[in-house]
C-alpha cells in the first residue's frame, strides 16, 4: 500500500507551477525569521548569547542538533585542559559522535514545564498545536526519524499534537519520551492517528473513534473533548484517503469530518487537522467549506512560506522522479457561536532540516500552529 499511496499521488498533471518572482522575498523574510528563532533557541538550550548561536548554526549550515552538537563536544585539546583543571575528573558531555537529545533539554519553548505557577499567565493566554503525518510507512530510518520527530515536539513543546501515519514503534517511542503528554491512538493495527495533549495544560474530558465506513486504507476520525484555559475544545484528526484515484472516497470523509464539526456544541470550540490528501477542487465540489469553519491557513492570508507540506522539490525522503507541491496537510476552526475565544495567530513549517542519517523526519513537512485564547 505504501508505494500505492506515495508514488500515486503526483501525477505530471498536478505539478504546480514555480513560484511568481513577488513571492521570493517573502520567502527570504520567513528564512530570516526562521533563523532568528533558531537562534533564540539555540541560546536558550546552552545558555549562551546570540552572537554565539548565530556563529554555530552559520558553521552548520543552520541544523539546529548539530550546532547544539559542535556546541556541546569541545575539541580534544580543550578536553584535555578541562580533564586537567578539575583534577583528573572527565567532563560531562556526548561522547564523539552522540547526539543532543532535545527530549532531555529545555528551550525557549518548554523551558519550566514542570513549573506551571511561572507560565500560568502565557499558557492561559495562548496555546499550540503541531500536525503531522510522520510517515511510518517508510521503514528507512524508521527509528532516527522517529526520534527526529520526538526531538521537535521536545523542542517546540505544543500543547495538542496531531499525528498520522503512525505505527507501533513510533507509539512505543512516544509513550517511553513524552511522559508529559496523554498519548491516544486512533488505532492499534497498521498504521493510525494519534493525539497527543500536554498533562499540565489539557485536561481530557472524553474521546470517541469514528468510522469512515467505506474506507480501503484502514481510516477513521478521532475526537478529543478537552478543556484547555477553561474553554471547551473538540480536537479531531484523521488521514483522508490517499491518491487521485481515491477522491471519491476522500470526499465522503471530508464530509464525514464537516458534519461532526458542525454537529458538536454551539459553545465548543472545534479544531480538525491532519492529512487530508485534499486538493482545492474537491473542496469547491463539495460547494466549499460551511461559512462557520475556517481554513486556518487562508484566514491567516494564504503565507506562501507554509502553504506546501508535500513538496518532492525540497524534501527528498521519496527520491521522486516527479516533482510536485501540493497542501495536503490543514487545519479547520470553526469557533465557539459566542465569540471569537480562540483566534488562530501564526503558522510555520517543521521539520525542513535533515537528521544526521542523512534524511528528514518525513515526506511530510508538519505544521505549527499558534493560537490567542481571549479570556
Amino acid at each position: 500500500r505504501r508505494k500505492e499511496e506515495k508514488e500515486g499521488r503526483c501525477p505530471q498533471a498536478e505539478r504546480e507551477p514555480p513560484l511568481p518572482a513577488k513571492e521570493k522575498e517573502e520567502d527570504e523574510l520567513h528564512l530570516a525569521k526562521r533563523r532568528k528563532v533558531l537562534c533564540s533557541d539555540f541560546a536558550a538550550i546552552t545558555s549562551s548569547d546570540v552572537a554565539v548561536a548565530r556563529s554555530f548554526l552559520a558553521d552548520n549550515d543552520w541544523h539546529l542538533q548539530r550546532a547544539l552538537n559542535a556546541y556541546f563536544e569541545p575539541p580534544l585539546e580543550e578536553e584535555d585542559v578541562e580533564k586537567a583543571a578539575a583534577g583528573g575528573v572527565q567532563p560531562a558531555h556526548p561522547g564523539p559522535g552522540s547526539c543532543i537529545d532535545l527530549t532531555g533539554v529545555a528551550t525557549t519553548s518548554n523551558a519550566g514545564v514542570n513549573s506551571a505557577d511561572s507560565r500560568q499567565q502565557e499558557d492561559d493566554s495562548s496555546f499550540s498545536l503541531i500536525t503531522w503525518n510522520v510517515d511510518g510507512l517508510d521503514l528507512g530510518n524508521l527509528k532516527e526519524r522517529a526520534r527526529g520527530i520526538c526531538s521537535y515536539l521536545a523542542l517546540y513543546s505544543p500543547d495538542v499534537v496531531f499525528l498520522q501515519e503512525v505505527v507501533q514503534q513510533h507509539l512505543r517511542l512516544l509513550e517511553m519520551k513524552a511522559s508529559s503528554y496523554t498519548v491516544i491512538p486512533g488505532n492499534i493495527d497498521g498504521y493510525f492517528t494519534v493525539i497527543m495533549l500536554k498533562k499540565s495544560r489539557v485536561k481530557i474530558l472524553k474521546h470517541e473513534i469514528i468510522p469512515f465506513p467505506t474506507t480501503s486504507m484502514m481510516r477513521n476520525l478521532l475526537v478529543v473533548h478537552v478543556s484547555i484555559s477553561g474553554n471547551e475544545l473538540c480536537l479531531m484528526t484523521s488521514h483522508l484517503e490517499s491518491t487521485k484515484d481515491h477522491s471519491k472516497e476522500r470526499m465522503k470523509q471530508l464530509q464525514i469530518v464537516l458534519n461532526k464539526m458542525q454537529k458538536e456544541s454551539e459553545s465548543t470550540t472545534v479544531i480538525f487537522g491532519g492529512d487530508t490528501n485534499l486538493r482545492d477542487s474537491e473542496v469547491a465540489k463539495l460547494g466549499n467549506l460551511p461559512n462557520n469553519i475556517m481554513d486556518i491557513w487562508e484566514f491567516l492570508g494564504k503565507p506562501q512560506h507554509c502553504r506546501y507540506t508535500w513538496d518532492t522539490y525540497s524534501n527528498t525522503n521519496l527520491n521522486a522522479e516527479y516533482k510536485c507541491k501540493l497542501r495536503f496537510d490543514r487545519v479547520y476552526l470553526r469557533p465557539a457561536a459566542d465569540g471569537g475565544h480562540i483566534i488562530p495567530r501564526s503558522m510555520d513549517l517543521i521539520g525542513l532540516e535533515k537528521l544526521d542519517c542523512g534524511r528528514f523526519p518525513s515526506d511530510h513537512w508538519g505544521l505549527l500552529c499558534k493560537f490567542d485564547v481571549i479570556l
